[in-house]
C-alpha cells in the first residue's frame, strides 16, 4: 500500500493529538474493540471520542463494523505500516523498504 502525500498528512496530524494516540493503541491492542468499552475506559464523554473515532476514520487508521445497535472498531494495520514506511524513508537516509514491498520496474 502506497499513501499519498495528503493521507500521510493526514495521519500524522491525527497522530499528533495525544488523547488520539491513546485511542489508537487501545483498538490496535486488540483485533476488536467495543466502542461501549472505550466510553469504559477513557474518562471523557461520548461526544470527544466520538470526535476522535471520526479523525481516525478519516485518516484511514481505524474501520468500524456494526452489530445491532453495538459498534466494534479495528484498527488498520495496513495503513499503520505504510505510514511506518512512509515516516522511515523520509526521515532515514540509510532505510530501505524491504524488496517484497519495493515497486517492479517496467522491463
Amino acid at each position: 500500500m502506497v499513501l499519498s502525500r495528503a493521507q500521510f498528512d493526514r495521519i500524522a496530524k491525527a497522530l499528533a493529538d495525544p488523547r488520539r494516540f491513546a485511542l489508537l493503541e487501545a483498538i490496535a491492542s486488540a483485533a476488536e474493540y467495543p466502542c461501549q468499552r472505550l466510553c469504559q475506559d477513557f474518562p471523557v464523554t461520548k461526544a470527544t471520542i466520538s470526535h476522535h473515532i471520526k479523525e481516525l476514520m478519516q485518516a484511514g487508521l481505524v474501520e468500524a463494523e456494526r452489530d445491532g445497535q453495538f459498534l466494534h472498531y479495528r484498527a488498520r494495520r495496513d495503513v499503520m505500516a505504510a505510514y511506518s514506511q512512509e515516516l522511515m524513508t523520509r526521515t532515514d537516509p540509510d532505510f530501505k523498504l524491504p524488496e517484497h514491498l519495493r515497486k517492479k520496474k517496467a522491463v
